[in-house]
């Protein structure tokens, strides 16, 4: 059997199953943007070129994404389709084909309710094409706007996720429960770098079964640009979370990417990015080098027109 998922790129793996976190819960539902995926202005679509096959995305007037298909050749492909109400998700619908055949017992769609009668719910029902029902999903908001718990429901019964904010000496922590047993807790601060300026830490901790596993410290600068990473994993013996690897991202004038130094142990591998722009005046990259594998990218970007402006009557 192809195995397909293992060549999507992270953002598609999202795409295809925003509802699901850790298997059990779930995440706030997320309307994806040109910015989301690493493009600027009124960009109508975005054909992308990989060494697996073709990402295809199209995105409405106000930037907003409606379509996304992978395609692995001419007749295997993934169409994933939202329909939106303004910036509200209303339905998503995810079909596979296979040998340009479409695949009914493993396409589904997702169907969005949004309630403000009181507080703000917003209830997800997944169904297949199969007309069977699969899930669903409660999100409720507290009055300050923020998810509060998640409830799924399906044939195996009710699991509720809640999650709980506390600030303490200005530092947000947001702390994530399955059925009472926490399962990731996310803090958030602000530090000072080496020139003064405001960078953004994030830690994120993962826990199975109430046990700690895992965890990824980020660091953003002021532009919000993800400039570190460091992995650890929790050593039983030392009852302490151990780094594994660290990530140093750097970035050119126009906020790309240009390189990536990866240290694992004694190992270190530089990666370069090298950018070739389409001459609109969003200035777009069309294609992107990666050294030293020498691999690319490339992307055919189409843009929404100006719309003409009405002259001024005297």
């Amino acid at each position: 059997m192809k195995n397909y998922l293992r060549h999507i790129p992270f953002y598609i793996h999202y795409i295809l199953g925003v509802a699901f976190l850790n298997n059990l819960s779930a995440q706030e539902i997320k309307v994806f943007t040109v910015e989301d995926f690493d493009l600027n202005g009124p960009v109508k679509s975005c054909l992308v070129s990989t060494d697996y096959g073709k990402e295809e995305y199209d995105f409405n007037k106000e930037g907003l994404l409606t379509k996304a298909v992978t395609r692995y050749n001419d007749t295997d492909y993934d169409i994933t389709l939202y329909k939106l109400g303004g910036s509200e998700l209303l339905e998503k619908r995810v079909e596979n084909y296979r040998d340009g055949v479409f695949v009914r017992n493993t396409s589904i769609a997702n169907f969005y309710e949004l309630d403000t009668t009181e507080a703000k719910k917003i209830t997800e029902k997944i169904i297949s094409y199969n007309k069977e029902f699969l899930d669903q999903y409660e999100y409720n908001y507290g009055e300050d706007g923020k998810l509060s718990t998640i409830k799924r429901t399906n044939d195996s019964g009710i699991d509720e996720t809640a999650v709980k904010y506390e600030v303490y000496k200005g530092e947000l922590t947001e702390t994530y429960y399955l059925n009472d047993i926490i399962f990731k807790s996310i803090r958030t601060s602000k530090i000072k770098a080496k020139d003064n300026a405001v960078q953004k830490l994030v830690l994120t901790k993962e826990f199975l079964e109430g046990q700690p596993q895992k965890a990824l410290e980020q660091t953003y600068d002021s532009d919000n640009k993800l400039v570190s990473e460091k992995k650890f994993v929790y050593n039983e013996a030392q009852k302490t979370f151990v780094p594994t690897k660290s990530i140093i991202y750097s970035y050119n004038p126009q906020g790309m990417l240009t390189s990536l130094k990866t240290v694992k142990g004694k190992s270190v591998t530089v990666q370069e990015y090298i950018y070739q722009y389409d001459s609109h005046e969003s200035g777009n990259w069309i294609k992107q080098i990666i050294t030293p594998d020498n691999t690319y990218k490339t992307r055919k970007i189409k843009y929404y027109e100006k719309e003409a402006t009405e002259e001024v009557k005297s």
